[in-house]
């Protein structure tokens, strides 16, 4: 008998039609001898009223919004919430179940209020339930700090206290249910055409999800290669065995010869930055004085280059204003681009291989899309171009490289 710890996340926990599909799910898990641990998002997405953003939403005509303490507490009720009425559910289907928080299941976090970071679990009383022959139904996203204070543990939270629970457990297995098979080669939203991958390493799903992959959050992946539990990404309304999340080598049989990418990750809503560099000036000094002063205003930066000549960089939109004030009090001549997409290709099997980008500047240039510059990491190539051609780019790209097929 094995420990398998089951996430579903806020469309499984929404209606009775997520319900009966979660239940089916854990109902399957005990009968094939496995005991079912199970960890649960929110109740669906705003304006759904226990949805984390619509109890958020709570605060926001009152003129005292509250400290990040405060907000945590408030945040950390729609899991609770969700974990009493699963755990209610699944009594009334004749199955024994105890729903806990995340301070009963023995979750220490640190770190700030809204993006805090699980230090280590004691399982103790997860651990009683189940051999008292329970199903526990723990609210994810939340731990308690040193000061006996309810954190929570950002965007994706839950998946990351599913993976640790699968570490501190011993699990066989962490499956993470939701809406979708698995993990699919695009967002199906944008490419039609996408596919679910039966297998992924590692290393791909963690940078699809630094990317933007709204898959897994990446400090899940990180518990589970970390612990060496298996992942799976699979569907709480379908019987698709969905996606396995597996350490792999390049030289893997496991990995299809064919497959050169694995995935393309498609981001709206980036500026583009660029500053240039003046004649005669030291130019090391510049680009550490845009940086710091960057730092200082909180404005996060991607797909960062810097050459003789000048610095390049992406923002999200909302940060557009920010780092256009910085670059103006450094008196820096620069130009601001709005509307810009992020195109990333990801694929272990791309390292060392030829003519990777010679792909995608294929494929730009096949959907008439301009290619305004990019860059790359060992296993992916991001590359900036227009917002409304992100689409017409993300098709072209995963067509080019075979992942329709």
């Amino acid at each position: 008998m094995g420990i398998i710890v089951q996430k579903f996340g806020g469309t499984s926990v929404a209606s009775e039609k997520g319900w009966r599909g979660l239940c089916k799910k854990v109902s399957e898990t005990l009968e094939s001898g496995n005991q079912p641990v199970v960890i649960v998002s929110a109740m669906g997405r705003r304006p759904a009223p226990y949805a984390t953003d619509s109890l958020l939403g709570l605060l926001d005509n009152l003129s005292e919004a509250g400290d990040g303490r405060e907000r945590d507490m408030l945040m950390a009720c729609g899991e609770i919430i969700s974990s009493v009425v699963v755990s209610h559910y699944l009594r009334s289907r004749g199955l024994k179940a105890k729903a806990f928080d995340g301070a009963e299941a023995g979750i220490a976090a640190s770190g700030k209020y809204g993006d805090a970071r699980i230090d280590h679990i004691d399982p103790q009383a997860v651990n009683q339930a189940l051999r008292e022959g329970f199903v526990p139904v723990i609210a994810g996203f939340q731990g308690l700090n040193e000061k006996g204070e309810i954190v929570t543990l950002g965007r994706g939270g839950a998946d990351t206290t599913a993976a640790a629970m699968g570490a501190a457990l011993k699990a066989d297995r962490v499956d993470i249910f939701t809406d979708v098979e698995g993990v699919m080669t695009a967002d199906p939203r944008c490419v039609p055409e996408a596919k679910v991958l039966d297998r992924v390493s590692h290393a791909e799903i963690g940078e699809m999800a630094h990317q933007g992959a709204k898959v897994l959050h990446p400090r899940a992946v990180e518990i589970s290669q970390a612990h060496n539990v298996p992942l799976r990404v699979c569907s709480t309304f379908s019987s698709h065995h969905g996606t396995d999340i597996e350490t792999l080598e390049i030289a893997d049989t496991k990995l299809v010869p064919a497959r050169l990418a694995t995935g393309v990750v498609s981001i709206p809503g980036f500026c583009m930055a660029r500053a240039e560099f003046p004649q005669n000036c030291e130019k090391a000094e510049l680009s550490l004085r845009i940086f710091e002063a960057l730092a200082k205003a909180s404005v996060s930066l991607d797909m960062i280059n810097v050459n003789h000549e000048r610095v390049c960089f992406i923002v999200r939109r909302e940060d557009r204003e920010a780092a256009e004030r910085v670059l103006s009090a450094l008196k820096c001549r620069f130009k601001v681009r709005p509307d810009c997409g992020k195109l990333s290709v990801v694929g272990q099997a791309m390292r060392g291989q030829p003519g990777v980008m010679l792909k995608i500047c294929r494929a730009l240039a096949a959907c008439n899309t301009e290619l305004f510059y990019s860059t790359d990491s060992h296993i992916t190539i991001s590359a900036v171009v227009p917002e409304e051609r992100l689409n017409e780019a993300a098709q072209a790209v995963h067509k080019e490289f075979g992942l329709d097929k």
